[in-house]
């Protein structure tokens, strides 16, 4: 069964890097622009993995994962951040917000198979 990952990023040449990369991986990619739209998607289409940036417009990826956590039909939805955040504790400031992982701008994207398949397994 082919998995769907929504991307939330704002900025259009990182969301189209990811993209193409997911897409080339064959998996079936959702976008949206900031975290009001990243929300009302994952509802809409139960993702079966989130890729969401942090600094977006209309709503961050901070607001956007505490109402993804409150949501009983979402809190188990793998997320993982996007950030140009690397400053040493950002990540476990991140993890501890509630995402489940954490990625480092710019993004290699060799490094998303690793990243898909710890939290969605070997297809």
């Amino acid at each position: 069964m082919v998995k769907t990952i929504l991307v939330v990023e704002d900025n259009e040449k990182n969301m189209t890097l990811m993209q193409v990369a997911l897409e080339y991986y064959g998996y079936i990619v959702i976008t949206a622009l900031n975290g009001e739209e990243g929300v009302r998607l994952a509802r809409e289409h139960q993702p079966d993995l989130t890729f969401m940036d942090i600094q977006m417009p209309v709503m961050d990826g901070y607001t956007a994962i505490k109402i993804v956590r409150n949501d009983p039909d979402l809190q188990d939805m793998k997320i993982v951040a996007l950030t140009s955040f690397a400053m040493s504790g950002d990540k476990e400031f991140m993890l501890a917000a509630g995402f489940d992982g954490y990625l480092a701008k710019p993004l290699d994207i060799r490094q998303l198979p690793g990243v898909i398949s710890k939290y969605l397994g070997k297809d």
